[in-house]
């Protein structure tokens, strides 16, 4: 058959460059990698089979082996599972990962170091390019299962790949890898070494379900002996964990999880009773770089009695938990269950709940035994947990108890709901928080100056989510969640506030200013009122307390729902200079077009402070340097 040759995509190549000529602390991950590739093709054998038993496929033996020939210096890894079609191998094996090259790309170049860049292979499903880092040349001969030819694949790696179909490919995927010369000074170790073979499969891959056998290894009278079994083929999950090392968890979550750190936290759990089932959770140390992306592949991997059914079996956990890894082994599925089927199936319901509650209880549970470590879980999967409080009101009151927040009353460390309400003094009932985009942001904004002033602990909330979750809450023992830009504060009084009789006349003084203001801006806000909460600033924008705030409105239609524009209160400082002395310019004057101007300014300058942008910029900038310049 004829031979095609290719050339890598532009970002492929780059990527491939440099894993090729990147220097790697560890080159040993290339085994775990293909030897992690073999078993997943032969767990989508079983079950293609399962689904389809009229496939014709031989699913007698499932096994990886690997053979060695220390003469022609060359690694076979093969398995006899799914194999790929023509198309499959340039699509997948072709362009690298078939998608997100450009991000897989900037994430090496970004690592910190050669084990983080190591790990980012496994991470971003580009295992078998792992294979360059030891070898000069790779061969890929595979055929799928069901189908009569089969395709080779092979590259040097200097840019191009070549493709052709043959007829005598047996079924499943073998890699050839024709090995560097060793170089132990560089971490490049002789992989035709038995010993080094069987050390790399029991570190990293004992626990593969199917058997890894060596082949070709000869006696000692130099006849070649049967093959040889490296792996024990534990599952782990169905291990007591006294009898399991913390190594034999982490490397299980690194395959599952193609991820090269450690987990945060393993999670066990064993259900007895009418329905039995194993499962063994990981909490990864850092937040993978698509969780918020809609496309993100998420769930646990299902099998049942020792048998894969399904990878990413989204129906085991809810969304807001997408990011914890691990095993599930149910004792009475069907082996031909469908993800139609476990989302109706009221076991699977059933395992979600517990499940979730298990995780959340080993979060609690690390929030009072381990601070930092709790602190780092926070920082990384905080925001994606707080989902959780707007779509799982059942579990809101377990979300609730573990998260926590920054606040004005601590610079660095976040506090809890439990521990704000613990400290609010009697008579008070409201927890005031706000949002925004950044901590900075909220931290300068006006709307807390006189909780500043006041001494009033406020919640400093910056993730998206917090918008929503807000509402959905409502209250948390009783003490109502109260936004300080929103609605009228009527703060605790104190001896230098102003009497009734100051605060009426200073009513009366601004009431014709007040009043033509919102005939000027009439298209922007609904009143303009003196202010309560300013200390400093000359005004700002508040919200009524039924009404969405901007950073929601914007929120909705990005995601295609249209709303309504709410208009809100201008709040003016009646104690600020630029205030005073708007209010006696509109006394003392007839004509106000030039005041006009200047109320259009008060009204820009607030929305800016609180990190909006102008509805006319070039305007907003042409009426501040006139301004700017009468004061030359």
């Amino acid at each position: 058959m004829s031979t095609e040759t290719f050339e890598f995509q532009v970002e492929a190549r780059q990527l491939l460059q440099l894993m090729i000529h990147s220097v790697y602390s560890n080159k040993d991950v290339f085994l775990r990698e293909l030897v992690s590739n073999a078993s997943d093709a032969l767990d989508k054998l079983r079950l293609a089979k399962l689904r389809d038993d009229t496939l014709d496929a031989d699913v007698s033996d499932p096994h990886i082996e690997l053979e060695t020939d220390p003469d022609a210096r060359t690694l076979t890894v093969r398995d006899n599972g799914i194999g790929m079609s023509y198309d499959e191998v340039g699509e997948l094996i072709g362009t690298i990962a078939n998608s997100g090259t450009a991000q897989v790309l900037k994430e090496l170049k970004e690592a910190q170091d050669a084990a983080g860049a190591e790990g980012l292979i496994g991470q971003f499903g580009v295992g078998f390019y792992s294979g360059f880092m030891v070898a000069d040349e790779v061969t890929l001969l595979t055929r799928k299962a069901g189908e009569e030819r089969g395709t080779r694949w092979s590259s040097r790696g200097e840019g191009t790949y070549t493709l052709e179909r043959v007829d005598d490919a047996p079924q499943g995927t073998s890699v050839v890898l024709h090995l560097k010369p060793a170089d132990p000074d560089n971490q490049l170790h002789d992989y035709t070494s038995v010993w080094k073979l069987k050390e790399i499969v029991k570190r990293y891959s004992d626990f593969i379900t199917w058997p890894i056998r060596l082949v070709g290894e000869k006696g000692d009278d130099g006849e070649a002996a049967g093959p040889e079994t490296l792996n024990s083929m534990k599952a782990l999950w169905a291990r007591p964990r006294d009898e399991v090392s913390e190594d034999e968890y982490h490397e299980l979550y690194k395959h599952i999880g193609h991820d090269w750190r450690e987990p945060l936290e393993t999670i066990q759990l064993h259900a007895e009773g009418t329905f039995e089932y194993q499962a063994l959770l990981f909490v990864p140390s850092h937040a993978p770089h698509d969780l918020f992306r809609q496309n993100m592949r998420h769930g646990l991997q299902l099998y049942v009695k020792r048998v894969f059914i399904m990878d990413d079996c989204e129906a085991l956990l809810p969304s807001y938990l997408r990011f914890v890894k691990g095993v599930v082994d149910a004792q009475d599925l069907s082996l031909n269950v469908s993800r139609e089927i476990l989302q109706q199936d009221r076991h699977i319901r059933m395992m979600q709940r517990r499940l979730t509650k298990k995780v959340l209880s080993s979060v609690k549970s690390m929030m009072t035994r381990d601070a930092d470590k709790y602190a780092m879980f926070w920082r990384e999967f905080g925001a994606v947990l707080k989902e959780g409080l707007v779509t799982d009101p059942d579990n809101r009151d377990a979300l609730l108890a573990v998260a926590s927040f920054a606040s004005t009353h601590e610079d660095g460390d976040a506090v809890t709901l439990k521990q704000y309400v613990e400290r609010l003094p009697e008579g008070r009932d409201d927890i005031y928080y706000i949002t925004g985009e950044s901590r900075e942001t909220i931290d300068n904004s006006p709307h807390m100056e006189a909780f500043r002033e006041r001494g009033i602990e406020v919640l400093l909330l910056t993730d998206p989510v917090d918008e929503v979750w807000v509402d959905a809450v409502g209250e948390f023992e009783g003490k109502r969640l109260r936004s300080v830009a929103k609605g009228e504060i009527d703060l605790d009084a104190r001896e230098d506030d102003k009497s009734e009789d100051e605060q009426k006349q200073q009513a009366e003084a601004y009431a014709g200013l007040l009043g033509w203001m919102r005939e000027r801006l009439d298209d922007d806000v609904k009143e303009v009122r003196l202010s309560t909460r300013l200390t400093r600033s000359p005004a700002c924008l508040v919200a009524d307390a039924d009404d969405l705030t901007p950073a929601l409105e914007s929120m909705y239609r990005a995601m295609g729902q249209e709303v309504p524009h709410s208009k809100r209160v201008l709040e003016l400082n009646p104690d600020h200079a630029l205030v005073k002395g708007l209010n006696e310019a509109y006394t003392e004057r007839e004509d106000r077009s030039e005041l006009a101007d200047t109320a259009e300014l008060l009204y820009t300058l607030a929305v800016v402070a609180e990190g909006g942008r102008p509805k006319d910029p070039a305007r907003f900038v042409r009426l501040t340097a006139d301004r700017l310049e009468r004061t030359l």
